[in-house]
């Protein structure tokens, strides 16, 4: 079993690159800001550009940001009547965008991002960790992963959707969640094998669906309890093989790994940010070879 490394035991990274972070739960919710603080202290340059308010479920829609409504931001994190868009008052990495995760990122990428990075654009793109797990056919209507997508596809930065079984919407400036702060350590694990294998992070138009098994106190409540599965998006009944892995050409399907299993299980799916499906052979290999350090069998 090759356990997962914990976030003090990643310090420092071989090298620090500049990371664009977004969600579909909100700029203000626990996940995200746990984590945005995770590469923050590995000394990444990360600028979180967010929905500023809960936007589950939108998939890759977009639209112009608006005012923001009489109710303010979620978690009262913005006062109502607030600009379409707008920054922490005392970091401006931190952004909301009064729109859906896909609008959100795009700004990051093409705004707010250049802006702080002297006109830069983000070298990877990672989305959540998500309120709830994105497996399977589920995986086509999530805003996380419809920002990574148009993040891969679209902006052609390499990109990662995180989401995690485990809690619910939580404000930022309450007590962290046990489970935002493991789920931060292992998406810092992955984020940090995935850059330590060099650039070309990931195959043109591919992005990593990630999903994080559940966190209870009893049991899977360290990251180092956890294994990282190299799994795929959808069935594949249908499909050509795929990648070789652990003695077979057809990988275990996410759904099954999460839903099923009830192990401390990571799931790692190399899709096609075209369409939200899984990548082909070709390319499953070259995200698995630079996984491998991190990449455990059943």
């Amino acid at each position: 079993m090759r356990s997962s490394i914990l976030l003090g035991a990643v310090l420092p990274f071989a090298q620090a690159i500049r990371i664009i972070q977004s969600n579909d739960d909100g700029w203000a919710e626990a996940n995200a800001r746990t984590f945005f603080d995770a590469l923050d202290s590995a000394g990444h340059d990360v600028v979180l550009s967010a929905p500023a308010e809960n936007q589950s479920g939108t998939g890759s829609s977009d639209a112009t940001p608006t005012q923001v409504g009489s109710s303010g931001c979620e978690f009262s994190s913005c006062p109502g009547g607030s600009p379409p868009t707008g920054a922490n008052a005392t970091d401006p990495r931190l952004n909301y965008v009064n729109s859906y995760p896909v609008t959100s990122i795009k700004n990051g990428i093409d705004v707010t991002g250049p802006k702080l990075w002297n006109g830069a654009k983000p070298e990877l793109a990672v989305s959540g960790p998500n309120v709830g797990s994105n497996v399977g056919p589920g995986g086509l209507f999530s805003g996380t992963i419809g920002a990574a997508t148009y993040a891969a596809h679209t902006a052609k930065i390499p990109a990662i959707a995180f989401s995690g079984r485990t809690g619910d919407p939580a404000a930022w400036n309450q007590p962290t969640p046990k489970y935002s702060k493991v789920y931060a350590d292992l998406a810092l694990n992955l984020t940090t094998t995935l850059i330590d294998s060099g650039a070309p992070y990931l195959p043109d138009d591919v992005f990593l669906n990630v999903n994080f098994g559940e966190v209870s106190d009893s049991t899977c409540h360290d990251a180092s309890q956890f294994k990282f599965i190299f799994t795929r998006v959808n069935t594949g009944l249908l499909s050509a093989r795929d990648t070789e892995w652990c003695g077979a050409t057809r990988l275990p399907w996410e759904v099954d790994v999460i839903y099923l299993r009830g192990g401390c299980y990571v799931t790692v799916s190399a899709g096609d940010a075209s369409d939200k499906s899984t990548t082909d052979a070709a390319r499953q290999k070259v995200v698995l070879d630079k996984l491998k350090p991190l990449i455990s069998c059943l």
